[in-house]
């Protein structure tokens, strides 16, 4: 890159650091530190969740997706983050919140016991350590792609970014995440749009790639006008395990399966994942918190479309035809096609969207650690400044495991097979459980039942999956592909993990009526805590339902905006796209 390249990104991104570093003066109490004493506006909460959404891995990884399999990938930022953000926003945080808990985590031990809090914990710093090694890798990519360091250099240059990032979060906690999240956002949104038109018009618009496309699969003999059709994936195998005969037809199910398995993994995100639900319940009021979901899911739409297209046009596009790994694409993209001073702007936009990813997690992996299991199991009773100084050092530790997950991500054709085959094996049964603990009366006995019957679905199917990838695991062939397959397993995982707890439900309410055991009839129970977990939740400022000085206006109300966000979704899903 050009001197004035290196200047851009310096600049942009070191100036946001240093505010960071700003904001930080002064936190010093856990409540400050872990919930920003829930004073952040929805506006504020809103940027931060995109940017936090919106990582550099999805900017790099989105890319070479959807240049080999097509647009099916919108789903998940289209209908499953709609209606993750709703389910969140609207019925599972504010139960936490209004309970005054820190975590998620520590909601579900109030609903279904201590067994699932620590699970729980555990399952999240999985789950997100493993989406860090995604981001530490497309970060990678993208300095090597462009020319700019060698390998060795780019890999040291990782490590000081991020702990870098891992020192001001530690620092200052959520409410220096979040101002600086907000910023970040928009060095994103601009280099972003400033790729985006360049490629739109290298390659003709929209109109002009259907058509280059039209004529490559004339002239070859290809199918790759059926990239820009959802309803024309079959599930990225030579021979789909969904084909339905009725009446002497077949019907192929693979892109609704497809669509179902992305929807669940959205809602999953929003709900079990602490770097969005943290952010929710450090707003002001519950108003903000709802306003804030559909912002954060309004402002990553068109830029997830954007980066879906791009993958597309990479088709058309030349020098893209035959590509080493298909997540090189984005790179080679900004390398052969902008000028000097764009490609600062694109590369800053990049590096800002894994520095606000870098310390969202940092920061709420730290939180569930040192509230979920440092003070809840290991070291109970001691002062308010000892658990902040844990959070702090768990911040940069937790943000340095990415590395762990490497060669696990390489094994995979690309950064998203490598993500998409985790989440069923433990974030689905959460997910599962997180709904029907905040929607239902379900027995508060259930919860780790179904939790566990539904970790041991999605073991076994990983398993089957893996194992025809490694050659000394003897492989499961008797299995039916379509129980195992990584799509369908996000449907099964749910069923499993629904059934287990209704069938235990069933069971402990007749052991209950027939008087053989006594438990409390309330779905959440008062945790017992003692110590700092106990003085922390007092000093939570009083719950707040709105800003404003009378009733909610008319014009204000969340549900019409989050209605009519849910149907924009629908309609670039089974409409635009299908």
């Amino acid at each position: 890159m050009h001197a004035v390249d290196w200047m851009i990104v310096l600049l942009l991104n070191g100036a946001i650091i240093g505010y960071g570093f700003y904001l930080a003066r002064g936190t010093s109490s856990s409540s400050d530190w872990f919930l920003g004493r829930r004073a952040l506006p929805w506006w504020a909460i809103g940027l931060s969740m995109f940017a936090t959404n919106v990582d550099n891995a999805d900017l790099v990884s989105v890319t070479g997706k959807t240049y080999t399999e097509g647009l099916h990938l919108l789903t998940v930022y289209a209908t499953g983050s709609a209606l993750g953000g709703i389910l969140a926003s609207f019925y599972i945080v504010p139960a936490m919140y209004r309970a005054g808990f820190y975590t998620n985590a520590e909601y579900l031990e109030a609903r279904f016991g201590p067994a699932t809090r620590v699970l729980s914990a555990l399952i999240q710093l999985q789950y997100r350590s493993s989406m860090l090694g995604l981001i530490i890798l497309s970060v990678h990519l993208l300095l090597t792609g462009l020319n700019i360091v060698d390998a060795t250099t780019s890999w040291a240059l990782i490590v000081a970014i991020v702990i870098c990032s891992g020192i001001y979060t530690a620092w200052g906690g959520l409410k220096s995440v979040v101002w600086t999240d907000a910023l970040q956002s928009v060095v994103m949104m601009v280099g972003s749009v400033v790729i985006f038109v360049t490629l739109w018009q290298a390659a003709g618009g929209w109109s002009g790639t259907l058509q280059k496309l039209a004529a490559r699969d004339a002239s070859e003999g290809t199918h790759f006008t059926d990239l820009v059709h959802l309803g024309r994936f079959n599930g990225g195998s030579s021979e789909s395990p969904y084909l339905v005969s009725w009446d002497g037809q077949t019907t192929d199910l693979a892109p609704y399966v497809v669509i179902m398995g992305w929807t669940i993994v959205g809602c999953g995100y929003w709900t079990v994942n602490h770097t969005q639900t943290m952010r929710l319940m450090g707003a002001r009021s519950l108003w903000d918190m709802k306003m804030a979901a559909t912002v954060g899911v309004a402002l990553s739409l068109p830029l997830m479309i954007a980066c879906a297209c791009m993958g597309v046009m990479g088709r058309v596009l030349p020098g893209t035809e035959q590509l080493d790994h298909p997540d090189s694409l984005y790179p080679q993209l900004a390398r052969e096609f902008l000028g000097v001073g764009l490609k600062g702007l694109v590369v800053a936009g990049v590096v800002a969207a894994a520095i606000s990813t870098f310390d969202s997690m940092g920061s709420a992996l730290s939180a569930i650690f040192t509230r979920d299991i440092y003070a809840r199991l290991l070291v109970r009773g001691r002062e308010d400044h000892h658990y902040v100084i844990v959070g702090r050092i768990a911040t940069v530790i937790v943000l340095l495991s990415g590395f762990i997950y490497l060669p696990f991500i390489l094994m995979q054709r690309n950064m998203i097979d490598a993500f998409v085959t985790l989440i069923p094996v433990f974030v689905t049964p959460l997910f599962t459980m997180y709904v029907l603990g905040a929607m239902t009366r379900i027995h508060r006995r259930s919860g780790i039942i179904g939790l566990l019957c539904g970790s041991a679905y999605g073991m076994f199917a990983l398993y089957c999956r893996e194992s025809r990838k490694i050659s000394w695991l003897p492989e499961v062939d008797q299995v039916p592909r379509w129980l195992t397959d990584h799509w369908a397993a996000f449907g099964w995982s749910l069923l499993i993990t629904t059934g287990a707890m209704l069938v235990a439900h069933l069971v402990w309410t007749k052991i209950i009526q027939r008087g053989v055991a006594h438990d409390r009839a309330e779905p959440i129970l008062e945790v017992e805590h003692e110590g700092w977990l106990a003085r922390s939740s007092e000093e939570l400022p009083e719950l707040r339902e709105h800003p404003f000085a009378g009733d909610i206006p008319v014009w204000a109300d969340p549900r019409i905006y989050a209605a009519l966000l849910m149907a924009l979704c629908i309609y670039v899903i089974f409409f635009l796209f299908w």
